[in-house]
C-alpha cells in the first residue's frame, strides 16, 4: 500500500512539474533572459566583465522563475477568458492548477528578492519595475492587458531585465535612447503577438490596442513602432539602428503576404533569436575583437 501511495505521490508531483514547464511558456523564455546576456554584453568592458555572478543569477533567475511568475499571473486571472482562445489547446494549456501551483507562482516572485542583494543600487528599479509589470500586467487593480495602448506601453517589462543587467554589470544607466529603443520594440512585439487573439478576445469582451484598431490598423501600429525602434537605435549605433530595421519589414511582409498570422506568430522567437544574437556579437566584437579569435 504504502508503494502504491508513493507511486501515486511521484505521479502526481511529476504531473505537476509538467504543468508548471507548459504554463512557462518555454518557447519565449528567451524573451526575458535573453535581454539579460545583452545586457551583460552592451556593459561589459572587459571579458571577466562576462562572467560576474550577478549575471549568471539575474540569467537564472529570469529564464525560468520570472517566466512562472510572468505566465503563472496571466493564467490565473485569464482562466475564464482562455476558454476562447484556440491557442491554449494547440501550443498552451489551460489554467488547470490550484492551491500548489498558486503557490509556486507566488514563490517564483519571491526568488527575486535575493537579486536586490547581490546587484548594484542601479538595477533594484529595474528589478522592481519588472516585478510591479509582470503582475499588474494581469492582475486587478490595473490589469493593463485590458486597456488599449497600456497594454502595449506595459510592455516594455520584457526589456527590463536586460537593463537590470546593464545597471548590474556597469553600476551605471545605459543610454537613455537604447532603452527608448528597446521599449518600443516590445510594444511592436506584444501588439503583433495579440492580432492572433482578435477574434477570441473580442468574444470574451477583452478590449486590447489590437481590437480597438483591429486587425489592418495594427499591422500599422506594429510597423511604426518597429520603425521608431530602429530609429532610436540608430542614435545610439547606426548598424544597430540597420539589425533593427528587419522587424518593419518583417510585419510589412505578414501584412501584404498570403502567410496566416497565427503561423508567423509561431516564427517570431526564431527572429528574435537571430537578431539577439547577432546584436550579441556585435557587443561582444568590442571587447573581444574576432581577428584574435580566427586563425
Amino acid at each position: 500500500m504504502t508503494a502504491v501511495g508513493t507511486d501515486q505521490s511521484n505521479s502526481t508531483a511529476t504531473d505537476g512539474l509538467r504543468y508548471l514547464l507548459i504554463l512557462s511558456r518555454p518557447r519565449f523564455w528567451f524573451y526575458l533572459a535573453g535581454p539579460v546576456v545583452v545586457g551583460v554584453a552592451a556593459a561589459a568592458e572587459t571579458v571577466p566583465d562576462l562572467f560576474l555572478p550577478v549575471g549568471f543569477a539575474l540569467f537564472g533567475y529570469f529564464l525560468l522563475p520570472a517566466n512562472v511568475l510572468l505566465y503563472g499571473v496571466n493564467d490565473i486571472f485569464d482562466a475564464d477568458i482562455d476558454t476562447e482562445n484556440p491557442k491554449k489547446t494547440e501550443r498552451e494549456a489551460r489554467w488547470q492548477g490550484g492551491p500548489a501551483v498558486i503557490a509556486s507562482v507566488v514563490a517564483s516572485g519571491l526568488l527575486a528578492v535575493p537579486l536586490f542583494a547581490i546587484a548594484s543600487t542601479a538595477a533594484w528599479p529595474w528589478i522592481a519595475g519588472f516585478l510591479l509589470l509582470a503582475v499588474e500586467y494581469s492582475a486587478p487593480p490595473a490589469r493593463f492587458k485590458t486597456t488599449p495602448l497600456l497594454d502595449s506601453l506595459s510592455n516594455g517589462l520584457y526589456i527590463l531585465p536586460g537593463i537590470a543587467a546593464y545597471a548590474a554589470v556597469a553600476g551605471t544607466q545605459p543610454p537613455a535612447m537604447a532603452v527608448v529603443g528597446a521599449w518600443l520594440w516590445t510594444m511592436g512585439m506584444h501588439t503583433f503577438s495579440a492580432i492572433p487573439d482578435i477574434d477570441p478576445d473580442r468574444r470574451a469582451g477583452i478590449r486590447t490596442t489590437a481590437t480597438w484598431l483591429g486587425k489592418r490598423r495594427t499591422y500599422g501600429y506594429v510597423a511604426a513602432c518597429w520603425l521608431a525602434a530602429a530609429g532610436a537605435f540608430a542614435v545610439v549605433d547606426l548598424r544597430l539602428g540597420v539589425l533593427m530595421a528587419v522587424y518593419p519589414v518583417f510585419v510589412a511582409w505578414v501584412a501584404t503576404s498570403s502567410v496566416a498570422v497565427d503561423r508567423a506568430y509561431w516564427w517570431f522567437p526564431a527572429l528574435n533569436t537571430a537578431v539577439g544574437t547577432l546584436f550579441t556579437l556585435g557587443l561582444l566584437w568590442r571587447i573581444v575583437p574576432p581577428t584574435e579569435v580566427l586563425p
